[in-house]
Protein backbone atom coordinates (compact mmCIF):
# COMPACT_ATOMS: atom_id res chain seq x y z
CA UNK A 1 0.00 0.00 0.00
CA UNK A 2 2.36 2.40 0.99
CA UNK A 3 4.92 1.91 -2.61
CA UNK A 4 1.44 3.28 -4.38
CA UNK A 5 2.14 6.96 -2.23
CA UNK A 6 4.68 8.63 -2.38
CA UNK A 7 3.45 12.17 -1.49
CA UNK A 8 2.88 11.97 2.52
CA UNK A 9 4.62 15.04 2.64
CA UNK A 10 6.82 15.79 5.98
CA UNK A 11 7.31 19.51 5.92
CA UNK A 12 10.42 20.97 8.62
CA UNK A 13 9.52 24.29 10.20
CA UNK A 14 11.46 26.13 12.45
CA UNK A 15 11.01 28.54 15.58
CA UNK A 16 9.54 31.23 13.32
CA UNK A 17 6.59 29.27 12.22
CA UNK A 18 4.47 29.50 9.41
CA UNK A 19 6.35 33.14 8.94
CA UNK A 20 9.67 31.20 7.83
CA UNK A 21 8.56 28.20 5.69
CA UNK A 22 8.46 29.32 1.50
CA UNK A 23 5.26 29.67 -0.23
CA UNK A 24 5.31 26.14 -1.77
CA UNK A 25 5.61 23.74 1.74
CA UNK A 26 2.80 26.63 3.18
CA UNK A 27 0.71 25.57 0.62
CA UNK A 28 1.08 21.95 1.70
CA UNK A 29 -0.03 22.61 4.98
CA UNK A 30 -2.66 24.61 3.81
CA UNK A 31 -3.99 21.65 1.81
CA UNK A 32 -3.75 19.02 4.06
CA UNK A 33 -6.79 18.11 5.74
CA UNK A 34 -4.27 16.90 8.95
CA UNK A 35 -1.79 17.74 9.90
CA UNK A 36 0.51 15.50 12.38
CA UNK A 37 2.66 17.44 14.61
CA UNK A 38 4.34 18.29 17.90
CA UNK A 39 2.22 20.55 20.80
CA UNK A 40 4.67 23.06 20.38
CA UNK A 41 4.91 23.24 16.74
CA UNK A 42 1.11 23.35 16.96
CA UNK A 43 1.20 26.58 19.24
CA UNK A 44 3.44 28.24 16.33
CA UNK A 45 0.36 27.89 13.55
CA UNK A 46 -2.63 30.30 12.96
CA UNK A 47 -5.62 29.25 13.82
CA UNK A 48 -6.66 27.99 10.61
CA UNK A 49 -4.26 25.45 9.94
CA UNK A 50 -3.52 24.82 14.09
CA UNK A 51 -7.35 23.29 14.42
CA UNK A 52 -6.51 20.72 11.71
CA UNK A 53 -3.05 19.52 13.68
CA UNK A 54 -3.49 15.85 15.53
CA UNK A 55 -0.46 15.20 18.35
CA UNK A 56 2.23 12.80 17.85
CA UNK A 57 0.21 9.42 19.09
CA UNK A 58 2.07 7.28 21.56
CA UNK A 59 4.01 4.91 20.73
CA UNK A 60 4.64 7.00 17.47
CA UNK A 61 4.09 3.20 15.51
CA UNK A 62 0.60 3.74 16.07
CA UNK A 63 0.69 6.90 13.22
CA UNK A 64 0.69 4.56 10.48
CA UNK A 65 -2.31 2.51 11.12
CA UNK A 66 -3.89 6.25 11.66
CA UNK A 67 -2.48 7.87 8.65
CA UNK A 68 -3.38 4.95 6.08
CA UNK A 69 -7.31 5.30 7.50
CA UNK A 70 -7.28 8.70 6.97
CA UNK A 71 -6.21 8.57 3.39
CA UNK A 72 -8.19 5.83 2.55
CA UNK A 73 -11.02 8.00 3.79
CA UNK A 74 -9.82 10.32 1.27
CA UNK A 75 -7.75 12.96 3.43
CA UNK A 76 -5.14 14.37 2.38
CA UNK A 77 -2.11 14.31 5.20
CA UNK A 78 1.35 16.18 6.28
CA UNK A 79 3.61 15.52 8.78
CA UNK A 80 5.24 18.89 10.17
CA UNK A 81 8.33 18.40 12.19
CA UNK A 82 11.01 20.90 13.91
CA UNK A 83 13.87 22.00 11.65
CA UNK A 84 15.64 19.36 9.27
CA UNK A 85 13.27 15.74 9.91
CA UNK A 86 16.74 13.80 8.64
CA UNK A 87 19.25 15.26 11.41
CA UNK A 88 18.09 14.46 14.61
CA UNK A 89 14.90 14.80 13.82
CA UNK A 90 11.60 12.77 13.46
CA UNK A 91 13.01 11.51 9.75
CA UNK A 92 14.77 8.60 11.03
CA UNK A 93 11.20 7.03 12.91
CA UNK A 94 9.32 7.77 10.04
CA UNK A 95 11.32 6.09 7.60
CA UNK A 96 11.14 3.29 9.78
CA UNK A 97 7.77 3.02 9.75
CA UNK A 98 6.35 3.88 6.67
CA UNK A 99 9.61 3.55 4.44
CA UNK A 100 11.29 5.78 2.04
CA UNK A 101 8.89 5.22 -0.83
CA UNK A 102 5.76 6.76 1.06
CA UNK A 103 7.59 9.91 2.43
CA UNK A 104 8.93 13.31 0.20
CA UNK A 105 10.71 15.53 2.90
CA UNK A 106 10.94 19.07 2.89
CA UNK A 107 13.67 20.29 5.54
CA UNK A 108 14.27 23.89 7.14
CA UNK A 109 17.49 25.21 8.28
CA UNK A 110 18.67 22.61 11.44
CA UNK A 111 19.18 23.93 14.50
CA UNK A 112 22.87 22.94 14.26
CA UNK A 113 23.08 24.94 10.92
CA UNK A 114 21.01 28.04 12.77
CA UNK A 115 23.71 27.63 15.80
CA UNK A 116 26.51 27.35 13.69
CA UNK A 117 25.24 30.77 11.32
CA UNK A 118 24.52 32.81 14.85
CA UNK A 119 28.30 31.83 16.09
CA UNK A 120 30.08 31.49 12.83
CA UNK A 121 31.33 28.44 13.41
CA UNK A 122 31.65 26.34 9.71
CA UNK A 123 29.40 23.54 10.44
CA UNK A 124 32.78 20.84 8.64
CA UNK A 125 34.50 21.98 11.40
CA UNK A 126 32.09 21.63 14.31
CA UNK A 127 31.34 18.43 16.08
CA UNK A 128 27.19 17.05 16.43
CA UNK A 129 25.73 15.03 18.54
CA UNK A 130 21.79 14.96 20.48
CA UNK A 131 21.68 14.64 23.96
CA UNK A 132 18.50 14.87 24.04
CA UNK A 133 17.07 11.62 25.89
CA UNK A 134 20.24 9.89 26.75
CA UNK A 135 22.77 10.49 29.55
CA UNK A 136 25.08 13.46 29.34
CA UNK A 137 28.00 11.40 28.87
CA UNK A 138 27.59 10.71 25.70
CA UNK A 139 29.77 13.71 25.06
CA UNK A 140 32.89 12.84 26.86
CA UNK A 141 34.96 11.15 23.76
CA UNK A 142 33.62 14.57 22.14
CA UNK A 143 35.84 16.63 25.09
CA UNK A 144 39.28 17.38 22.93
CA UNK A 145 41.00 21.03 23.63
CA UNK A 146 40.05 23.02 20.59
CA UNK A 147 36.74 21.06 20.02
CA UNK A 148 33.60 23.04 18.86
CA UNK A 149 30.73 20.80 19.85
CA UNK A 150 26.83 21.56 18.78
CA UNK A 151 24.56 19.49 20.97
CA UNK A 152 20.91 19.04 20.95
CA UNK A 153 19.62 18.82 24.61
CA UNK A 154 16.97 17.68 26.82
CA UNK A 155 16.13 20.63 28.82
CA UNK A 156 17.51 23.35 30.91
CA UNK A 157 19.11 21.16 33.24
CA UNK A 158 21.10 20.03 30.37
CA UNK A 159 24.09 22.83 30.61
CA UNK A 160 24.49 22.30 34.01
CA UNK A 161 24.91 18.40 33.70
CA UNK A 162 27.28 19.12 31.06
CA UNK A 163 29.62 21.88 32.85
CA UNK A 164 30.18 19.51 35.66
CA UNK A 165 31.71 17.22 33.13
CA UNK A 166 33.81 19.43 31.52
CA UNK A 167 34.75 20.80 34.69
CA UNK A 168 35.90 17.18 36.15
CA UNK A 169 38.07 17.12 32.54
CA UNK A 170 39.94 19.75 33.75
CA UNK A 171 37.87 21.86 30.92
CA UNK A 172 36.47 24.48 33.32
CA UNK A 173 37.33 27.49 31.20
CA UNK A 174 35.28 26.12 28.22
CA UNK A 175 33.17 28.55 26.45
CA UNK A 176 29.21 27.28 26.80
CA UNK A 177 27.33 29.46 24.68
CA UNK A 178 23.15 28.37 25.46
CA UNK A 179 20.90 29.15 22.43
CA UNK A 180 17.30 29.00 22.93
CA UNK A 181 14.15 29.68 20.19
CA UNK A 182 16.76 30.24 17.32
CA UNK A 183 15.09 32.13 14.62
CA UNK A 184 11.91 32.88 17.15
CA UNK A 185 10.52 35.02 18.34
CA UNK A 186 11.73 34.14 21.82
CA UNK A 187 15.30 33.71 21.40
CA UNK A 188 17.93 34.24 23.81
CA UNK A 189 21.41 33.62 23.97
CA UNK A 190 23.39 32.94 26.98
CA UNK A 191 27.28 33.15 27.33
CA UNK A 192 29.54 31.64 30.45
CA UNK A 193 32.38 28.94 31.13
CA UNK A 194 31.76 25.65 32.18
CA UNK A 195 33.16 27.40 35.60
CA UNK A 196 30.47 29.86 35.74
CA UNK A 197 27.60 27.48 35.40
CA UNK A 198 28.42 24.94 37.75
CA UNK A 199 29.52 27.71 40.41
CA UNK A 200 26.20 29.54 39.97
CA UNK A 201 24.26 26.24 39.24
CA UNK A 202 22.71 27.71 36.22
CA UNK A 203 19.49 25.93 35.18
CA UNK A 204 17.39 28.14 34.14
CA UNK A 205 17.81 28.32 30.44
CA UNK A 206 14.85 27.22 28.48
CA UNK A 207 14.48 23.88 27.22
CA UNK A 208 14.39 24.34 23.52
CA UNK A 209 17.79 25.16 22.90
CA UNK A 210 21.43 24.16 21.22
CA UNK A 211 24.42 24.14 23.65
CA UNK A 212 27.34 25.40 21.74
CA UNK A 213 30.77 24.62 23.47
CA UNK A 214 34.17 25.73 22.57
CA UNK A 215 36.10 23.17 25.01
CA UNK A 216 39.10 25.24 26.48
CA UNK A 217 41.63 22.57 28.59
CA UNK A 218 42.85 24.24 31.78
CA UNK A 219 46.30 23.49 33.15
CA UNK A 220 45.21 20.43 34.82
CA UNK A 221 42.92 18.49 32.53
CA UNK A 222 42.88 15.28 31.72
CA UNK A 223 43.02 14.78 27.84
CA UNK A 224 41.94 11.11 26.60
CA UNK A 225 42.73 10.29 23.01
CA UNK A 226 40.09 9.21 20.41
CA UNK A 227 42.42 6.45 19.05
CA UNK A 228 42.33 3.56 20.68
CA UNK A 229 44.73 3.12 24.08
CA UNK A 230 43.23 5.02 26.47
CA UNK A 231 45.64 5.09 30.12
CA UNK A 232 45.15 1.65 32.10
CA UNK A 233 44.10 4.30 34.83
CA UNK A 234 41.14 5.66 32.96
CA UNK A 235 39.43 3.00 33.74
CA UNK A 236 37.55 1.62 37.33
CA UNK A 237 39.68 -2.00 37.41
CA UNK A 238 41.04 -4.73 39.72
CA UNK A 239 44.23 -5.32 37.90
CA UNK A 240 42.32 -7.50 35.58
CA UNK A 241 42.50 -5.62 32.41
CA UNK A 242 43.86 -5.65 29.15
CA UNK A 243 46.81 -3.25 28.85
CA UNK A 244 47.28 0.07 27.29
CA UNK A 245 49.53 -1.11 24.31
CA UNK A 246 47.84 -4.43 23.98
CA UNK A 247 44.20 -3.11 24.25
CA UNK A 248 44.74 -0.42 21.17
CA UNK A 249 46.15 -3.06 19.21
CA UNK A 250 43.51 -5.22 19.97
CA UNK A 251 40.64 -2.53 19.76
CA UNK A 252 42.36 -1.82 16.19
CA UNK A 253 42.04 -5.45 15.09
CA UNK A 254 38.36 -5.72 15.69
CA UNK A 255 37.47 -3.00 13.25
CA UNK A 256 35.10 -0.61 14.69
CA UNK A 257 32.00 0.28 12.43
CA UNK A 258 29.40 1.99 12.18
CA UNK A 259 26.12 -0.18 13.24
CA UNK A 260 27.91 -3.08 14.30
CA UNK A 261 28.04 -4.98 16.83
CA UNK A 262 30.70 -6.89 19.29
CA UNK A 263 30.51 -9.29 21.95
CA UNK A 264 33.41 -8.91 24.86
CA UNK A 265 33.33 -12.08 25.89
CA UNK A 266 34.86 -12.49 29.76
CA UNK A 267 34.68 -8.50 29.55
CA UNK A 268 36.38 -7.82 33.00
CA UNK A 269 36.08 -4.51 33.00
CA UNK A 270 34.64 -3.68 30.02
CA UNK A 271 38.10 -1.80 28.84
CA UNK A 272 37.60 -3.33 25.17
CA UNK A 273 33.53 -2.64 24.68
CA UNK A 274 34.09 0.90 25.95
CA UNK A 275 37.00 1.84 23.73
CA UNK A 276 35.28 -0.06 20.78
CA UNK A 277 32.48 1.88 21.19
CA UNK A 278 34.21 5.31 20.96
CA UNK A 279 35.50 4.92 17.73
CA UNK A 280 32.01 2.84 16.46
CA UNK A 281 30.11 5.35 17.09
CA UNK A 282 26.85 5.42 18.62
CA UNK A 283 24.64 3.33 16.13
CA UNK A 284 27.07 0.53 17.34
CA UNK A 285 26.47 -1.69 20.72
CA UNK A 286 28.64 -4.19 22.44
CA UNK A 287 27.75 -6.94 24.52
CA UNK A 288 29.67 -6.87 27.15
CA UNK A 289 29.54 -11.12 28.74
CA UNK A 290 30.41 -11.20 32.67
CA UNK A 291 29.99 -13.66 34.94
CA UNK A 292 31.38 -11.60 37.93
CA UNK A 293 28.78 -9.05 39.70
CA UNK A 294 32.15 -7.02 41.07
CA UNK A 295 33.09 -7.10 37.71
CA UNK A 296 30.00 -6.27 36.32
CA UNK A 297 30.04 -3.24 38.27
CA UNK A 298 32.96 -1.97 36.84
CA UNK A 299 31.88 -2.33 33.17
CA UNK A 300 28.77 -0.27 34.19
CA UNK A 301 30.82 2.89 35.65
CA UNK A 302 33.29 2.89 32.81
CA UNK A 303 30.87 3.29 29.88
CA UNK A 304 28.96 5.98 31.95
CA UNK A 305 33.17 7.76 32.51
CA UNK A 306 33.52 7.60 29.43
CA UNK A 307 30.76 7.75 27.26
CA UNK A 308 30.36 4.18 25.96
CA UNK A 309 26.86 4.44 26.61
CA UNK A 310 25.88 1.40 24.31
CA UNK A 311 27.50 -1.24 26.37
CA UNK A 312 24.77 -3.92 27.77
CA UNK A 313 26.01 -6.31 30.36
CA UNK A 314 25.22 -9.80 30.32
CA UNK A 315 25.00 -12.03 32.62
CA UNK A 316 26.76 -15.37 32.82
CA UNK A 317 29.23 -17.62 31.29
CA UNK A 318 30.14 -18.57 27.86
CA UNK A 319 29.18 -20.87 26.06
CA UNK A 320 25.27 -20.96 27.73
CA UNK A 321 25.10 -16.72 28.35
CA UNK A 322 25.84 -16.62 24.28
CA UNK A 323 22.94 -18.56 23.20
CA UNK A 324 20.17 -16.27 22.93
CA UNK A 325 22.30 -13.23 21.74
CA UNK A 326 21.81 -11.61 18.29
CA UNK A 327 24.80 -12.27 15.74
CA UNK A 328 27.95 -10.34 16.28
CA UNK A 329 30.27 -8.32 13.59
CA UNK A 330 33.43 -8.67 15.96
CA UNK A 331 34.26 -10.76 18.73
CA UNK A 332 36.89 -10.82 21.56
CA UNK A 333 37.76 -13.29 23.65
CA UNK A 334 39.51 -12.15 26.61
CA UNK A 335 38.48 -15.20 28.73
CA UNK A 336 37.98 -18.77 28.43
CA UNK A 337 40.39 -18.87 25.41
CA UNK A 338 41.31 -22.31 25.93
CA UNK A 339 37.43 -23.82 26.23
CA UNK A 340 36.78 -25.28 22.62
CA UNK A 341 33.33 -24.87 23.17
CA UNK A 342 33.43 -20.98 24.03
CA UNK A 343 35.66 -20.77 20.41
CA UNK A 344 33.06 -22.88 18.50
CA UNK A 345 29.94 -20.78 19.90
CA UNK A 346 31.60 -17.44 18.53
CA UNK A 347 32.44 -18.59 15.37
CA UNK A 348 29.38 -20.37 14.92
CA UNK A 349 27.28 -16.89 15.92
CA UNK A 350 29.71 -14.81 13.91
CA UNK A 351 28.48 -12.78 10.71
CA UNK A 352 29.93 -13.77 7.53
CA UNK A 353 32.94 -11.09 7.48
CA UNK A 354 32.98 -10.76 10.90
CA UNK A 355 35.81 -10.79 13.02
CA UNK A 356 36.97 -12.79 16.08
CA UNK A 357 39.96 -11.22 18.57
CA UNK A 358 41.59 -13.79 20.90
CA UNK A 359 44.35 -12.88 23.45
CA UNK A 360 46.53 -15.25 25.42
CA UNK A 361 48.53 -15.02 28.07
CA UNK A 362 49.77 -18.73 29.33
CA UNK A 363 51.71 -21.26 27.58
CA UNK A 364 48.69 -23.24 27.77
CA UNK A 365 46.23 -21.04 26.04
CA UNK A 366 48.73 -19.65 23.58
CA UNK A 367 49.29 -23.14 22.43
CA UNK A 368 45.15 -23.74 21.92
CA UNK A 369 45.57 -20.37 19.86
CA UNK A 370 47.91 -22.12 17.96
CA UNK A 371 46.05 -25.34 17.42
CA UNK A 372 43.10 -23.39 16.20
CA UNK A 373 45.78 -20.80 13.97
CA UNK A 374 46.96 -24.16 12.35
CA UNK A 375 43.15 -25.15 11.65
CA UNK A 376 41.61 -22.30 10.86
CA UNK A 377 44.01 -19.93 9.38
CA UNK A 378 44.27 -16.12 9.90
CA UNK A 379 47.10 -14.44 11.49
CA UNK A 380 49.12 -15.71 15.24
CA UNK A 381 50.65 -12.38 16.93
CA UNK A 382 53.23 -12.42 19.49
CA UNK A 383 53.23 -8.94 21.49
CA UNK A 384 56.20 -8.25 23.81
CA UNK A 385 55.61 -5.05 25.41
CA UNK A 386 59.16 -3.53 27.77
CA UNK A 387 58.55 -0.65 29.51
CA UNK A 388 61.32 1.42 31.14
CA UNK A 389 61.80 1.01 35.16
CA UNK A 390 64.30 2.23 37.76
CA UNK A 391 67.06 -0.26 37.96
CA UNK A 392 69.74 1.35 40.77
CA UNK A 393 70.37 4.34 40.17
CA UNK A 394 69.68 4.03 35.83
CA UNK A 395 67.02 2.21 33.75
CA UNK A 396 66.18 -0.63 31.83
CA UNK A 397 63.45 -2.12 30.20
CA UNK A 398 61.63 -4.35 31.50
CA UNK A 399 58.97 -7.30 29.60
CA UNK A 400 55.76 -7.84 30.56
CA UNK A 401 53.99 -11.08 30.52
CA UNK A 402 53.83 -11.05 26.26
CA UNK A 403 50.40 -11.50 24.66
CA UNK A 404 49.69 -14.19 22.08
CA UNK A 405 47.04 -13.18 19.30
CA UNK A 406 44.58 -14.79 16.90
CA UNK A 407 42.95 -13.16 14.56
CA UNK A 408 40.37 -14.64 12.74
CA UNK A 409 38.02 -13.40 9.76
CA UNK A 410 34.89 -15.24 8.65
CA UNK A 411 34.61 -15.96 5.14
CA UNK A 412 32.35 -13.79 3.44
CA UNK A 413 29.52 -15.64 2.04
CA UNK A 414 27.40 -12.32 0.68
CA UNK A 415 28.56 -9.94 -1.33
CA UNK A 416 25.89 -7.94 -0.27
CA UNK A 417 26.75 -8.09 3.45
CA UNK A 418 27.18 -4.58 5.21
CA UNK A 419 28.59 -4.41 8.92
CA UNK A 420 26.06 -1.14 9.34
CA UNK A 421 23.05 -3.54 9.09
CA UNK A 422 22.20 -2.92 13.00
CA UNK A 423 20.74 -0.34 14.75
CA UNK A 424 21.69 -0.04 18.46
CA UNK A 425 19.38 0.29 20.78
Amino acid sequence: MHARRENLDVIGMGDDGLDGLPIPKARLLFAADVIFTSRRLAALLPDNLAEKTRCWPSPFSLMEDEIARLREQGAKVAILTSGDPLWHGAGAALLKTFGRAALRFHPAPSSFSLAAAHLGWALRDVETLSLHGVPPARIEPFIQPGARILALTSNGQTPLEVARRLIARGFGPSRMHILAHLGGKAEQCFNFSAQEIVDKEETGFPDLHVLAIEAIAGGDARILPRAPGLPDDAFVHHGQITKQVVRAITVSALCPAPGALLWDVGAGCGSISAEWLRLAGPRAKALAIERDEARRAMIARNAENLGALNIEVVRGEAPEALKDLPPPDAVFIGGAVRDDTVFSACMAALEPGGVLIANAVTTQAAAALAQRHDNYGGELLHIAISRAAPLGPASALRPALPVTQLRLRKPLQSANMHPARKEAS
